[in-house]
């Protein structure tokens, strides 16, 4: 038996680790149960995003203070994935992940929320945003659905990753060895590996033909992709740190959590659809008790590569001022926040084979 509980903390800034000390010195979390922090920091989200190795470096500190461990030790049991940019009314935070191994054993046949991570090789960075990279995910996702002990692929609701990204250093280490990266736009390297680490969840999880997958469909045939995964590209690190999220039996979490896809930024429907996937029973909006029992939810947002929402034209490819991710998350983030009445809510910009194009995965944690 596991016991999962999920804590989202409102922060200051990136440095800002005040309420996780509160709370530890309050007995209400245990820093020794920390199994993964994934946060919503507020730089631009772009390669140039230093909040996220900013807010990474200072969660590590504390909870190896906190803990006695070493940071490295840190590194190697949590795992910390920060998205960067919290454009429009979102609110920066953190969510904090605490797993307990429980001695005793149930026959309850209820299934609630399950928790995992794992961590892939450091990449090279010709492999990244590469099949390599694909195969790589596949791996430590089946790996994690294990651990969990998630019989059932449908039983998996969101898989956060975080992943790498090609910067100049690491595309002129590739050029003197005489290697050659996916693209040399470190932009848009962002996107080959957003897409290569969803595309891993996809076959992982029988969503995708493997055969299907290949150099030449990343970033080209939209088709394939994954309702489940949710991937975020940073400078800060070389491999990808996963966290795994679904319902299991012999979880005693007070917590259950659901998905849907939205179809497009503005699909209000489907995020109902995940309120009622988790264990809700939302007719058109959510009633002040259903708020009240929703933890947080969890989304990705792009603008749809024609241009259009349902027929109408818009300025987010075309903005030369702002990055099109950072339109899109501050749309989905207003969506998301007028429906269940809390601006604090996760929402992540780019979202290659992340759903369908111009759509993404939505997921909702509810307390039972």
């Amino acid at each position: 038996m596991v016991d999962i509980n999920v804590f989202k903390l409102p922060v200051a800034g990136p440095d800002d680790v005040s309420v996780l000390k509160e709370k530890v010195a309050a007995g209400e979390i245990v820093a020794e149960d920390i199994i993964a922090v994934l946060g919503k920091t507020e730089g631009n989200g772009c390669v140039n995003d230093f909040t996220r190795g900013f807010c990474t470096m200072a969660y590590r500190k504390t909870i190896s203070d906190l803990t006695g461990l070493s940071e490295h030790e840190v590194e190697k049991k949590v795992a910390f994935v920060m998205s960067g940019g919290t454009e429009g009314v979102m609110s920066p935070h953190v969510m904090i992940f605490t797993r307990k191994e429980l001695e005793e054993e149930t026959s309850s046949e209820e299934k609630a929320l399950n928790v995992t991570v794992g961590f892939t090789r450091n990449f090279l960075p010709e492999e990244m945003g590469t099949v390599t990279m694909v195969q790589e995910v596949k791996r430590v996702v089946l790996e994690l659905m294990e651990q969990a002990n998630i019989e059932s692929k449908d039983d998996v609701h969101f898989v956060q990753i975080k992943c790498p990204l090609l910067t100049s250093d690491r595309i002129l280490d590739a050029e003197k060895r005489g290697k050659k990266v996916v693209v040399t736009d470190t932009y848009k390297s962002m996107g080959y590996t957003r897409g290569a680490s969803a595309l891993g969840v996809a076959i992982a999880l029988g969503e995708v033909d493997e055969a299907k997958v290949t150099e030449e469909t990343i970033l080209k045939d939209y088709s394939l992709y994954s309702g489940v995964a949710s991937t975020s590209a940073g400078v800060e690190l070389l491999n990808c740190e996963i966290i795994l999220m679904g319902n299991a039996k012999g979880s005693k979490s007070k917590y259950r959590i659901g998905h849907s896809v939205m179809k497009d930024a503005i699909d209000l429907e489907s995020i109902i659809e995940a309120m009622n996937s988790a264990g809700l029973s939302v007719d058109k909006l959510p009633t002040e008790e259903d708020k009240k029992r929703i933890v947080n939810v969890l989304a990705k947002a792009e603008a749809s590569p024609d241009g259009y929402v349902r027929g109408r034209r818009n300025t987010m490819l075309t903005d030369s001022d702002i990055n099109h991710t950072r339109h899109a998350r501050a749309v989905v983030n207003g969506l998301i926040a007028g429906l269940v009445g809390d601006p604090m809510v996760y929402v992540s910009g780019g979202a290659e084979h992340q759903g369908p194009a111009g759509g993404g995965p939505v997921a909702v944690i509810i307390e039972k």
